[in-house]
Order: C-alpha cells, then sequence, then structure tokens
C-alpha cells in the first residue's frame, strides 16, 4: 500500500500537505512513532535522503536502545512507523493552530491505516495535542492527561486496547541542545508490560524515557 495514495483517497488533496510517499504492508506495522511536523524540505524527512536531517537523531535514538539500525527500512522490518503529526512545513518558531487543524484529517485516517497496532509513541507536546484532539471525538476526553511529560512516566494510558507511551521530541535542534545543556540520565523506569508485546517498541520506549533531563 501506498500512504500518501491511500489517504487521499478519503482527505482531499492538498498542495499544502507533506504526506509519506512510501509502499508498505500496514499489517506488518506494530508501533507507530509520531514526530512533531514535517521538514520545510522533504528530503529531510525519515523516509526523505539516506542522510536525511530527521534521521541524523533518530538512527541514535534506536542505536543507544540496543537496536542495530542503519535507515529508516531498517526501523519498518522491525514493525515500527515514522510519522509526523503536523503535516505542514512550520513558518514560525511555534506550531499555528491552523496548522494542526488542517493536519489532523490526514493524521487520523493515517493512523487508521494501520490494524494492528499495539503501541503509539507520541514524541513531544505537539504530538499528544493531536492525538487528544483524534481520540477526544469518540472517547470525549483527553487520553493523555495535560500534564508534564515527566508525571506521566509510571502512567499505564490506553486507547482502543493500543497502548499510548508519551515521550519527546526526537527530530530537530531540540535534541542537539538538549544533551549539551544537560546531563542525560539512565533511569529504568518501572512499567508493567504485561500487554505490550512488542519488545523492540519496549526497548526504544525506555531509552526515550530514560534520557529525561533533570528538571530544574
Amino acid at each position: 500500500m501506498n500512504i500518501k495514495q491511500e489517504i487521499e483517497k478519503y482527505v482531499d488533496e492538498n498542495d499544502q500537505i507533506y504526506l509519506n510517499d512510501i509502499d508498505i504492508d500496514p499489517k506488518l506495522i506494530k508501533a507507530i512513532m509520531i514526530n512533531e511536523v514535517v521538514p520545510a524540505d522533504p528530503n529531510n524527512d525519515f523516509y526523505g535522503l539516506e542522510d536525511a536531517a530527521y534521521m541524523e537523531t533518530t538512527i541514535p535514538l534506536f542505536q543507544k536502545a540496543g537496536i542495530e539500525v542503519t535507515n529508516i527500512q531498517d526501523i519498518l522490518s522491525y514493525g515500527i512507523y515514522l510519522t509526523n503529526a503536523i503535516k505542514i512545513p512550520k513558518s514560525e518558531t511555534t506550531i499555528s493552530n491552523d496548522s494542526i487543524e488542517k493536519s489532523l484529517p490526514y493524521l487520523e485516517k493515517e493512523l487508521n491505516l494501520f490494524p494492528n497496532v499495539q503501541v503509539i509513541m507520541l514524541m513531544g507536546d505537539v504530538a499528544k495535542k493531536c492525538f487528544n484532539r483524534i481520540t477526544k471525538k469518540s472517547t470525549k476526553r483527553n487520553i493523555v492527561p495535560a500534564i508534564s511529560t515527566y508525571k506521566l512516566r509510571n502512567t499505564e494510558l490506553y486507547y482502543q486496547n493500543i497502548r499510548i507511551m508519551p515521550s519527546y521530541i526526537m527530530t530537530g535542534k531540540n535534541i542537539l541542545i538538549e544533551n549539551q545543556r544537560f546531563e542525560w540520565r539512565r533511569k529504568i523506569l518501572p512499567l508493567c508490560m504485561k500487554s505490550f508485546l512488542i519488545s523492540i517498541s519496549i526497548q526504544v520506549f525506555h531509552l526515550l524515557k530514560m534520557t529525561i533531563p533533570k528538571k530544574e
């Protein structure tokens, strides 16, 4: 299935919107990691060029978790799909509400393409906000509480039997800046994994949670 073409069957095509133009079998995807926003240059996205900017920070995250990957195809082979919540590149420092509203129908349809997903990782506050807006239509409440991510590290969240794991943004200069300013901690967090069957996703999640900077 081509992800871009499939989404555009149900949501109107829009020149402003960047979608993942890749062919994959959606039934093989078991975990989804939702990043913040598409880059200004599609070549720098997860499915762009081999040396894409987004992969410069993503691949090391997997490797530090003990997962030997060198490219996006390796990540997909583990049943992990990467995407962005906001499908329109940022024109300012912050993401506008208009960009969120325009992106939500595409993200919602994208998530519905994967019937066997067991885990969704929300990489940053924008991903959390978008996911809450989508799911609130059926639940009438926020799946992810509107509190700091570090306060949720021992909280188990679910949506339709899918484990929801809030974390931190995985791309961009912010990661490099934080690595310079803070001494990252590696602390194993107690998690109940009875319903969490994807060992590879556990490793990635532990890595991301263990590298939370000290709160000043």
